[in-house]
Parts: structure tokens; C-alpha cells; sequence
């Protein structure tokens, strides 16, 4: 009578995907893909090296087993094949920066999703007055945490990027709100003839030319101090923003834009990515949630569709512009003056 009954599944399944969520943020936090990453080990090794207790250390590891995210052979627990690629803290790599953000500001914030769908304001600092890029920048501990879940979070796209960009084209560039400047860094990596500055405030200075310099970069790419709302942005061939445009309102991401404009020279290129919403609003639900997500963080920002962003671009002068994929949930959009 019923081909295909009704059931309940995808409503738990997401209902509860939290516990799922915080399974792997808890073993970020205690480090045990990269304590793994060094030794596969048994039950009882891992109790003792991490510390956890024995009531729930055998569920806690088989949850993540049956999640993909460890391998279990004969008692033996290590990393799977993703896990010991992007969560080890000692490889290259690694990507767990924005994990470490998700459970020390996003989990918590999180929980009052619904005190912000009714006020429209941030649950974080901001919900006090506080500005919130302020409070992340004047706290060295937050300010290292963010700048390393940036990199965290970027990692693929900012390496798609440095490869499928028209960069022969084109001798300087300048990547506006830089954090820790791994864009920067994958872009003069792969290609060599280009000089770059990285643009953020004064404090990340001291944390962009380390990363340079543990990159070897330093005769490649430079750091200029400034802030994008008040200070001209640097002239340059190529304007990038990576994650940048959604933590703003409609009127700070057109004053962004145009100041892009007013940096580039005729046939300069400016290029803007987020994890853009499909235009039909209905597939990228990744890019939906994190709209949600600034809704929870900031006092005006929000994701946006590349139709949106095109439109911003030409009203600001731009003559073209098109949207192209990077990675996952990534899309830039690529204008030309």
C-alpha cells in the first residue's frame, strides 16, 4: 500500500547531529588524530597517553570509527586516510584551526541560534557592544586561534586559486584581510614572478611574517598595516578577498568593493570568494548555514549569491565579472575593471 513510507530518519539524523559534531571537535581538542598520526595504539594506550576515562573512552573511539574517522583493526585504533591528512597538527596540512574555533566561540554561540532568528542580533561578543574583530585582535591567544582557523578553513581553496587564476597576466597583487596570509603564501609558491602584500590590521603583522618567513617567502610577499574601512587599500594588479565580504552589511560590502575599484588599475583583476549560496537558494546548504553563522557572529554580515555579488560589482563600475568554483562549498567571483 505504501511504496515508499514516511519515516522520521533525516529528522533525527540532523535533529541530533550536534552529538555527531561534538564527537569530533572533543577529539580535536584533545589532539587524537595527531597523537595517532605518530602511533596507532589500543584501547587502553589511548586511555592512558589522553587521559580519558574508562566509561566512556571505548564508546567515545568506536563513535568515531563508525563515523570515518579512525580505522579499528584488531583492536588497534588510527587514522583514517582524511583524519591523518588535514587533523594532524604536525603536517602542513592540517585544517583543524577552524575546528578549534567551531568548539571554543561557534559551539556555544550556537545555542542561541534562536534568540538571534528572533532579534537579528549576535549571540557573541557583539551582543554586548563589543566589536568583535577588536576583541579577537587585542587578545593574542583568540587572535592566533582566529588567524589559524582562517588558514584552516581556506587551505583548498587558496591552493585551487593560486593555480586557476590567468596570474601570467599579471606582476602584483594584494590579498585584503590577509590573516595569517596563506593565500598569499599559496599563491607566490606557485607562482613565482609575482610580488604580493598581505593587508590587515597592524596586530597580525608579527603572525603573517612568521608564516612567510617559515615559508621562505620573504623576498616574495610583504605585509601592510591598515584598516580596510579607513585606510586606501595597496595598488595592485589583482585584489583578493577571501572570506572576507560576508562579515559585513549590504552598504560595508559595496564600500569594500568600490575601494577595490579605486586600487585596481584598467584591466586590474578583483576577486572575492565565500561559500557563496546557489542563486536558486536551494543546494548550497553549507553556504546557508554559515549566513546563519554570521548572523550568530556579527551585527550586520551575510552570505550572499554570485548573482548578488555581480550585481555589486558592475554598480560599482566593473565591466565583467563571473563566478567560478574552487572547492567544496567555495566559489569566487572574478571581476575586471
Amino acid at each position: 500500500m505504501f511504496d515508499n513510507p514516511l519515516t522520521p530518519d533525516h529528522i533525527l539524523q540532523t535533529g541530533t547531529a550536534f552529538w555527531a559534531s561534538k564527537a569530533l571537535l572533543s577529539a580535536v581538542e584533545i589532539e587524537l588524530f595527531t597523537e595517532l598520526a605518530k602511533q596507532a595504539e589500543d584501547l587502553q594506550a589511548l586511555q592512558n597517553r589522553l587521559g580519558l576515562h574508562e566509561r566512556g573512552a571505548q564508546d567515545f573511539l568506536d563513535t568515531l570509527v563508525a563515523l570515518g574517522f579512525l580505522n579499528r583493526e584488531k583492536g588497534i585504533y588510527s587514522n583514517a586516510p582524511e583524519t591523518d591528512l588535514f587533523l594532524d597538527k604536525n603536517k602542513e596540512s592540517y585544517m583543524g584551526g577552524i575546528l578549534e574555533m567551531a568548539n571554543n566561540r561557534l559551539y556555544p554561540t550556537w545555542a542561541h541560534l534562536t534568540t538571534a532568528l528572533k532579534t537579528g542580533q549576535p549571540q557573541s561578543e557583539e551582543k554586548d557592544g563589543d566589536d568583535l574583530f577588536l576583541e579577537l585582535y587585542a587578545d593574542p591567544a583568540k587572535l592566533k586561534e582566529f588567524l589559524g582557523a582562517m588558514t584552516g578553513v581556506s587551505r583548498g581553496a587558496n591552493m585551487t586559486m593560486a593555480q586557476q587564476l590567468p596570474w601570467s597576466d599579471y606582476s602584483t597583487f594584494a590579498d585584503v584581510g590577509t590573516a595569517q596570509g596563506d593565500l598569499a603564501v599559496q599563491i607566490a609558491k606557485a607562482q613565482p614572478h609575482l610580488k604580493g602584500m598581505g593587508f590587515d590590521l597592524p596586530q597580525v603583522e608579527p603572525v603573517f611574517e612568521d608564516y612567510v618567513e617559515a615559508n621562505r617567502l620573504s623576498k616574495n610577499l610583504s605585509f601592510v598595516g591598515g584598516d580596510f574601512f579607513t585606510d586606501d587599500l595597496p595598488r595592485a594588479d589583482v585584489i583578493l578577498m577571501g572570506h572576507i565580504l560576508h562579515d559585513w552589511d549590504l552598504e560595508q560590502k559595496n564600500v569594500l568593493i568600490a575601494k577595490a575599484w579605486q586600487a585596481l588599475p584598467e584591466g586590474g583583476m578583483f576577486v572575492v570568494y565565500d561559500s557563496l549560496i546557489d542563486d536558486e537558494r536551494r543546494e548550497n546548504t553549507f553556504g546557508l548555514l554559515m549566513s546563519l553563522n554570521m548572523l550568530v557572529e556579527t551585527l550586520g554580515g551575510f552570505d550572499y549569491t554570485g548573482a548578488d555579488c555581480i550585481g555589486w560589482m558592475k554598480a560599482a563600475g566593473f565591466k565583467e565579472a563571473r563566478v567560478e568554483h574552487l572547492l567544496g562549498p567555495d566559489f569566487m567571483v572574478v571581476a575586471v575593471k
